[in-house]
């Protein structure tokens, strides 16, 4: 089982690689670069939860989805991506991943990376602590079962977002141990408030400006955000922002083609 996991986290990580520097459009905003994410080094990131975020220069921006598949606006969102040769990653939750793994396996088609949500998006602050690595577990299960029809709680891409950021002492300390890196986020476009797709983009890009880089969380089951994304990668190709893709260290693979966070 475990060699089986290993091919399969370095043939992803193989694919990320070899399509995050291939475009057959020449004007389009692509990914400049990958950037393998190592545990030990950035167990957690993102600055609007952690003290640490990853290293990422000015005008660098890492693209994050929450809460999907959907199948009424994820295609969206990767027709979009795909259009400017971008990579992101997605942060899948289970159940909606086990029931439509044709979107999952569309998703890693298409390059990006595919990180963890839990299994049904219920705040682990609420529940009880017996329940929080069940919550965890079943939806990485579920999700390397449609990505990779094996139902193990070892995630190939060993990322993982908590529901709402709201994250416990407990549940951080699980995490670290088994080598999962925690994301939370440095800039978001609050894409959970109704609002439409121009209002969206107005906040986004302001938000950016201040900040200057860093990792940016959308929601690709939100009809609004699946509207204004190609308006919003427009908008970084003519502001000479650089996107990166990010994929996990352990993935020898990719190791040689992608800087290691340091």
């Amino acid at each position: 089982m475990k060699a089986l996991l290993a091919t399969l986290v370095a043939s992803t990580a193989w694919i990320a690689a070899a399509q995050a520097t291939e475009c057959p459009r020449k004007d389009a905003l692509g990914t400049s670069r990958v950037l393998a994410v190592d545990a030990a080094t950035y167990p957690r990131v993102g600055l609007k939860s952690f003290p640490q975020t990853l290293p990422l220069g000015d005008h660098e921006v890492a693209l994050t989805f929450d809460d999907g598949p959907w199948p009424a606006t994820t295609p969206k969102v990767l027709a979009a991506l795909a259009h400017e040769c971008v990579r992101a990653t997605f942060f899948l939750i289970g159940k909606p991943a086990s029931e439509h793994p044709e979107l999952v396996r569309k998703i890693a088609a298409g390059g990006h990376t595919i990180g963890h949500h839990t299994w049904t998006h219920r705040s682990l602050k609420q529940i009880k602590p017996g329940e929080t690595e069940e919550e965890i577990d079943h939806g990485i299960s579920a999700v390397e079962m449609a990505l990779h029809g094996v139902a193990t709680t070892t995630p190939s891409t060993p990322f993982f977002r908590f529901p709402g950021f709201e994250s416990t002492p407990a549940t951080l300390d699980f995490l670290q141990k088994r080598g999962i890196v925690v994301f939370g986020t440095d800039l978001w476009a609050s894409d959970w408030n109704p609002m439409t797709p121009k209002a969206e983009l107005k906040l986004l890009t302001e938000r950016l400006k201040i900040a200057g880089r860093g990792i940016i969380l959308l929601h690709d089951p939100k009809a609004q955000t699946a509207a204004m994304l190609p308006a919003f990668l427009r908008y970084l190709h003519e502001n000479h922002y650089r996107v990166v893709q990010l994929v996990p260290a352990g993935a020898k693979a990719v190791a040689a083609g992608a800087e290691i966070a340091k």
